[in-house]
C-alpha cells in the first residue's frame, strides 16, 4: 500500500506527449508568425515617415542579430531552471516591441522596437526554446518527429499571418495591425504551463557538465563549428527574403498581394518539408540531407531570377523554396542532440542559431543598404546563390557520432 502512495507519479511527458506537442506547436505557430509579416510593413512605414528601405531593413537587422544573440542565454536559463519563464518574458517583450512598433514615428524607435524588443523577444519565446524543450521532455522515439512538426508549426504561423496582414493593414491600418499582433503573443504565456515540467534526471553514470565546459567541448568539435558555419546561409537567405520579397515583387510589377501570399505558400509548403526533414532525419544521414536542402535552394532562386515575373512564378518559387525554408532546422537540432546529448541542447543549439541570426542580420541590412545604393535586389541574390553552394560543401564533412568523453569514475 505504501509502495503504492510513495510510487512517483508519471510526468506530464509521459501520461500526455501529445499535449505538450500541441502547445509547443502552437507558441512556435504564434511567435513566427508577425516577425514573418514584417516585409509587408515596409512600404506602408517607409511610406508614411519618409525613410529608406535601410532605414526599416536596418531595425529587422537588428532583430534577427538580437534574437541570435539572446538565444544561448535564453536557452542556458531554461536548461537550468526550465522554461516556462523564459517563454513569458519572451512573450511579454515581444508583445510589448509589436505595440511600440505601431506608435514608431522615428527611425530610433523603430530599432528599439522592431529591433531590440521584438528580437530579444523572439529568443525566448521561439521555436528554439520549444525544441529544446521537445529533446528535453518527450520520450526518444517522439523526439524526431516533434523536432518537425515544431518547425512546421512555426511554418503554419507563416501562412496565417502575412495574408492575415495584408488584409488587416487594408482594412484596419498598419498601426493597428501591430497592435493585435501584439495581443496574440500575450497568448503563448498560457499555452507555456504545459512545458513546464521539470527536465529529465540525469541518468546513471551521465557525466556532470558546467556551462563553460560544454561550451569548450562543442567549439574543440569539428563537426559541431561546420554545423554553426552551415547554418550561417540559413538565416541569410530566410531573413532576406521574408523581409524583402514583397518589395522586390513590387519592383518587378506584381502587387503586394502576390507577396503576402508568395510569404504565405512559403510557410505553407514548410510544413511539409519540415514534417519530411523530421522524419528523414531519422531514415539517413543528416550531414547529406543538409547537404541536399542547401544545394536545392541555389538552384531554386536560380530559376526564380531567370524567370519572367509574374503570379504563377513568384508562387512557384514560394512553393519550392517552402519545402526547403526551415527543414534544415531538425537535421541541425537533431545533430546537436546526437553529438552531445541533451542536458545543454537549448544553449549548444542557441550558439548554432545564432550564427543563423548574424547570416540573417546581414540579409537584411544588406538588402536594403545595397537596394539603396545599387538600385536592385540582383547582387545579394546572387550572394544568396553562393552562399547556398558553399554550405551545401560545409556540410559534407560532419561526423554524426556521440562526442568521446571519458568515462565516468565509479562511485567509491
Amino acid at each position: 500500500m505504501s509502495a503504492a502512495v510513495d510510487a512517483p507519479r508519471p510526468s506530464l511527458a509521459t501520461r500526455a506527449p501529445l499535449l505538450i506537442v500541441l502547445c509547443g506547436c502552437l507558441i512556435a505557430m504564434l511567435s513566427f508568425g508577425p516577425r514573418a509579416s514584417s516585409g509587408l510593413f515596409m512600404l506602408p512605414m517607409t511610406g508614411e515617415y519618409g525613410w529608406g528601405r535601410d532605414t526599416f531593413g536596418l531595425a529587422i537587422a537588428i532583430q534577427n542579430l538580437l534574437w541570435g544573440v539572446g538565444t544561448p542565454f535564453a536557452g542556458a536559463v531554461a536548461d537550468r531552471f526550465g522554461v516556462t519563464r523564459v517563454l513569458w518574458i519572451g512573450a511579454a517583450l515581444y508583445a510589448a516591441g509589436l505595440a511600440l512598433m505601431a506608435y514608431s514615428a522615428t527611425p530610433g524607435l523603430l530599432h528599439l522596437s522592431a529591433g531590440v524588443l521584438v528580437g530579444f523577444g523572439l529568443s525566448g519565446c521561439s521555436f528554439n526554446i520549444v525544441l529544446a524543450a521537445f529533446g528535453k521532455m518527450l520520450p526518444e522515439k517522439w523526439r524526431p518527429l516533434s523536432f518537425g512538426a515544431g518547425t512546421a508549426a512555426g511554418s503554419f504561423g507563416q501562412f496565417l499571418f502575412p495574408p492575415l496582414a495584408a488584409g488587416l493593414n487594408t482594412t484596419i491600418g498598419w498601426h493597428q495591425t501591430l497592435l493585435v499582433f501584439g495581443l496574440a503573443m500575450l497568448l503563448i504565456m498560457p499555452l507555456a504551463m504545459a512545458l513546464s515540467g521539470a527536465p529529465p534526471a540525469s541518468k546513471a553514470g551521465e557525466r556532470q557538465q558546467s556551462i563553460g565546459a560544454a561550451l569548450g567541448e562543442a567549439f574543440r568539435h569539428p563537426s559541431y563549428v561546420l554545423l554553426v558555419l552551415g547554418f550561417f546561409t540559413c538565416g541569410f537567405q530566410l531573413a532576406f527574403v521574408t523581409t524583402h520579397l514583397p518589395a522586390y515583387l513590387m519592383d518587378r510589377g506584381l502587387s503586394i498581394t502576390v507577396g503576402g501570399w508568395t510569404l504565405a505558400v512559403i510557410g505553407l509548403a514548410n510544413i511539409v518539408g519540415s514534417l519530411g526533414s523530421g522524419w528523414l532525419s531519422s531514415r539517413m544521414p543528416r550531414r547529406y540531407l543538409l547537404a541536399g536542402i542547401y544545394f536545392a535552394r541555389g538552384l531554386a532562386i536560380i530559376a526564380f531570377l531567370l524567370l519572367p515575373a509574374s503570379p504563377v512564378t513568384a508562387i512557384g518559387f514560394g512553393i519550392v523554396l517552402g519545402l526547403l525554408w526551415l527543414s534544415t532546422v531538425p537535421p541541425t537540432s537533431g545533430l546537436v542532440m546526437l553529438m552531445f546529448g541533451t542536458r545543454y541542447l537549448a544553449m549548444l543549439y542557441g550558439f548554432a542559431f545564432f550564427s543563423h541570426q548574424v547570416g540573417g542580420f546581414l540579409g537584411v541590412w544588406l538588402g536594403g543598404l545595397l537596394y539603396e545604393s545599387l538600385g536592385s535586389y540582383d547582387f545579394v541574390w546572387w550572394l544568396s546563390v553562393a552562399l547556398s553552394f558553399a554550405s551545401a560543401i560545409i556540410n559534407l564533412p560532419i561526423v554524426e557520432k556521440p562526442v568521446v568523453r571519458a568515462p565516468v569514475p565509479a562511485a567509491g
